[in-house]
């Protein structure tokens, strides 16, 4: 236990546990309820292109499309072809299909200029079944202009072996009302992330930082990580038509998510570690493993990003070659720090069953971050199913929402997993007047019993000797009087 700073978790009853638990369920399921009344996340347009153009050109085109009126508030603009077959008697296939778009942007007097210099050449592999999958055409991740007129021509699509009966393009933005329910609620957040930020940092004032656990410790670097993670700057994508603010969420966020991890490896590792941990054998591990995992999440974002500027058609599931490296990199870094991970809960979980105070700290956040793990597991399977384990969802991930309740749940469980968190780590309301009665010899004699003083406990705490507490009994010998 703490010399100074106990936490609020060693004074809670039973009751008391099962009382955080429910409080943390019923934030969670408040906003999830919040969400599922709130507004779709996207709004979708969709033309056919046998009302544009005669059904001989169907498959070449050209195909003119002018986008609905747009707004800040929109966010991005997706534009998606969906290719109608007569009939592929129940058969799989994939084919290449090229294709040429040319963009332009309509002013605000109405005057339209092209974007880019060059028209784009792009390819996308159309995969077919009982019906063909959804192919994005355009994806702008900021807008700058009130409509987009796009022209598009593809080719290939003659030496297909079915007739295509007819070819569908939709286009995809952000609903405005979710956009405006995003502001409210990412503010709210961060007021609050501020909120309880300041009321663990006000309790633990009176205190050392080397008194703090590990714990307390950890905390007082995620939840500043957290209020990044909730982005107070958000609204600054509606203020400025540029790809900074959005570059800026996904850092925050890729910071915060690693920083959560690596939280979690230091923890479970420090719950063994009593004492002195050295960086280079304590924590350079831990951050090697998690280090990559974030690299290699920053530089797929970048990577898109950077791209789509230059080329609003490219899409990183098209470059096989390096996307497909990346993948297994990073699936590689995943699975290391699972069983990493694994290893450290098992070990802690096997020594320190004997550890009165440890065992709880143990019990406890294992407990609550197992909680979080399977309703994110959940969330996670209920939105993407199977396409989780596909090649190509990752870039298809912002088009994936159908209301506000799968964001709003992601950004919930978090917030309220670390508002948890930091009430049972920080310290209880007696704390420090129990520390100065302990570190007060006159004082603590007055605490103990007559028997503790004069022949000592019968329990005494031993060193970790290979990771296990050791309890060692005192033994007393009756004395006699030999009158």
């Amino acid at each position: 236990m703490d010399p100074l700073a106990s936490m609020r978790l060693y004074t809670l009853s039973k009751r008391h546990f099962v009382l955080v638990f429910i409080v943390f369920f019923v934030c969670f399921g408040l906003t999830v309820f919040i969400g599922i009344a709130g507004p779709k996340i996207i709004d979708e347009s969709t033309f056919s292109a046998s009302k544009l153009i005669s059904n001989n050109t169907l498959n070449t085109g050209p195909f003119h499309l002018k986008s609905p009126p747009l707004s800040t508030y929109n966010q991005q603009l997706w534009l998606t072809c969906l290719i109608q077959l007569s009939q592929t008697d129940g058969m799989e296939f994939s084919k290449e299909v090229d294709m040429k778009v040319e963009i332009k942007g309509v002013m605000n007097d109405a005057s339209v200029r092209n974007i880019y210099d060059s028209v784009h050449n792009r390819s996308r592999l159309l995969h077919c079944g009982a019906t063909c999958d959804e192919i994005i055409v355009v994806h702008l991740g900021y807008l700058n202009y009130t409509q987009y007129q796009i022209n598009v021509n593809f080719t290939k699509l003659q030496t297909m072996k079915y007739k295509i009966n007819e070819v569908i393009f939709t286009w995809k933005v952000y609903n405005p009302s979710f956009s405006q329910v995003e502001i409210w609620f990412r503010f709210v957040f961060v007021v609050f992330t501020f909120m309880v930020t300041c009321l663990f940092a006000h309790s633990l004032r009176k205190f050392s930082m080397r008194d703090w656990g590990i714990e307390q410790k950890w905390m007082s670097v995620l939840l500043p990580l957290l209020l990044l993670y909730n982005d107070p700057f958000f609204p600054l994508s509606f203020l400025m038509n540029s790809w900074f603010p959005g570059m800026l969420d996904d850092l925050f966020q890729a910071v915060f998510l690693c920083a959560l991890l690596l939280f979690w490896l230091c923890v479970y590792h420090g719950f063994r570690v009593q004492g002195e941990r050295k960086c280079l054998t304590f924590y350079m591990p831990k951050l090697f493993i998690v280090g990559l995992l974030w690299l290699s999440a920053v530089t797929l974002g970048i990577w898109q990003t950077v791209n789509e500027l230059h080329d609003p058609t490219y899409q990183f599931k098209v470059d096989t070659g390096n996307f497909q490296g990346m993948k297994v990199f990073f699936l590689i870094v995943v699975s290391l720090y699972i069983l990493y991970l694994i290893f450290l809960i098992v070990r802690a979980c096997s020594e320190l069953k004997n550890m009165p105070y440890i065992d709880l700290r143990l019990k406890f956040l294992t407990a609550l971050t197992f909680v979080v793990l399977v309703i994110s597991i959940a969330i996670l399977y209920l939105r993407f199913g199977a396409k989780v384990l596909q090649d190509n969802f990752v870039s298809e991930l912002s088009t994936n929402y159908q209301n506000s309740a799968e964001f709003l749940s992601f950004y919930g469980l978090l917030n309220f997993y670390l508002y948890t968190l930091a009430f049972v780590y920080s310290p209880s309301k007696n704390a420090r007047y129990d520390s100065e009665l302990k570190d007060n010899p006159a004082f603590s004699m007055l605490n103990d019993s007559d028997d503790e003083v004069i022949y000592g406990s019968d329990y005494e705490e031993m060193p970790l000797q290979n990771g296990r507490a050791i309890k060692a009994s005192t033994k007393y010998e009756d004395e006699t009087d030999s009158d």
